[in-house]
């Protein structure tokens, strides 16, 4: 047997098994969602070697909204390319499918190509804390440096969350930092994606990763989500409307108020005939890895597909939306010294559509899984996100033929 037919093998032999379990919470393969490709073992974007993943989850107080006081429903997530350990950049690129948002040092990885340190997640209000905490980490860390442009990014979590309270403070961006590892990713209300709301139910955090065979290679592609974005009136799952699922609609803007939190800050149905918010208010922070060797050019190729996983969903990137995608490689170690000169290797061009699919594919896996870790919330004001109902999942599967036994 030759090196492509072991590989060809191990690829087969590893899709028939399932993903590792990340815990005992359900993932959107547990629900008998269709998906394409193969996952890697973990089916995480730490699958990829030496991507590190670590959280900061803030919940605190209940009832009536107190600016400055709570409640608090939000956090920090951090993602090292090469772990915290390393110091070498990543060639990297980015893209903005809908700019209503926010993602900083991007203009640098424009520039130059090259990512160096974490990418940070957070909340809108709460950039400028964990970009500052970030460059002290860096600073505590002894690194010789002259200046720093951390990447942090964010998605709003105002409904549920005192965002004008600012309650991330340093010492959460060291715990999120702190916390990273490899391994199993937490998924759904955890880190930046706490208090986070998508396709009209609890969003978050969530992640998945391809493996596949290109030209004899094995090469893995990780993504990881947070997702705050999309309507349920335009939401699909393995292609299905979720309309024909018979479920109330009953959007961000129409959420049941507990009877005990006082005044209602949002009201229970506004606009449309169905009560659904006509306007798409979130957004979506996409981070993208993959071990093969790609420069910054094919990278900024790899970065748009994200878009077409959240289309697969029903997202359209609505002009109120914030969706902003990163990716890196983690090959080519070694590639941005100070001086002199490096030799890289590039996949070729023609190869990389497999990169493409799994990109894709992972994108909206890692969506779906975001909403299925997630349980329902009860916020400011008492406004309560119910979780994406796991039975109707089910059965829409089910009544449609989709659903994987």
């Amino acid at each position: 047997m030759n090196r492509r037919q072991a590989l060809m093998l191990a690829l087969v032999t590893l899709s028939a098994l399932p993903p590792l379990r990340l815990s005992a919470q359900e993932r959107a393969r547990d629900l008998g969602i269709p998906f394409d490709g193969t996952p890697g073992p973990l089916n995480a974007i730490t699958d990829l070697r030496g991507v590190e993943v670590g959280h900061a989850t803030i919940i605190r107080g209940d009832g009536r909204l107190v600016v400055g006081t709570g409640p608090v429903r939000t956090g920090v997530t951090a993602v090292f390319p090469r772990g915290k350990e390393a110091s070498s950049d990543v060639m990297a690129a980015w893209f903005t499918l809908n700019g209503n948002g926010e993602m900083t040092g991007t203009t640098w990885v424009e520039e130059s190509g090259f990512l160096g340190g974490p990418v940070m997640i957070t909340n809108t209000h709460s950039v400028g804390t964990v970009h500052q905490a970030t460059i002290d980490y860096v600073v505590r860390q002894g690194k010789a440096f002259s200046w720093s442009l951390p990447v942090v990014a964010e998605t709003w979590d105002g409904p549920l969350n005192d965002i004008n309270g600012f309650h991330v403070k340093p010492e959460h961006v060291r715990e999120a930092i702190a916390a990273a590892r490899g391994g199993p990713v937490p998924e759904g209300s955890v880190g930046g994606g706490t208090g986070m709301v998508c396709n009209g139910f609890k969003g978050g955090i969530g992640t998945s990763s391809r493996v596949m065979d290109v030209g004899g290679a094995p090469y893995t592609v990780g993504v990881l989500v947070q997702c705050n974005y999309g309507r349920r009136s335009q939401f699909k799952v393995a292609g299905i409307p979720w309309m024909l699922a018979d479920d109330p609609m009953r959007p961000a803007a129409c959420y049941e108020i507990e009877p005990s939190a006082g005044a209602e800050r949002f009201p229970r149905c506004s606009g449309g005939q169905s009560g659904e918010d006509p306007a798409e208010r979130g957004s979506i922070i996409i981070v993208i890895g993959t071990d093969a060797p790609l420069l910054p050019h094919q990278l900024k190729r790899v970065v748009r597909r994200a878009a077409l996983g959240i289309g697969r969903l029903g997202g359209i990137g609505g002009n109120s939306s914030g969706d902003i995608f990163i990716a890196f490689s983690t090959a080519n170690h070694g590639s941005n010294p100070d001086t002199g000169t490096v030799q890289v290797t590039m996949l070729a061009n023609d190869a990389i559509n497999p990169l493409f699919d799994a990109t894709i594919q992972a994108t909206e896996e890692a969506i779906l899984n975001a909403m299925v870790a997630a349980r329902d919330m009860v916020g400011a004001d008492g406004l309560r996100v119910p979780a994406l109902p796991h039975d109707k999942v089910r059965a829409l599967l089910a009544k449609h033929g989709r659903l994987v036994k």
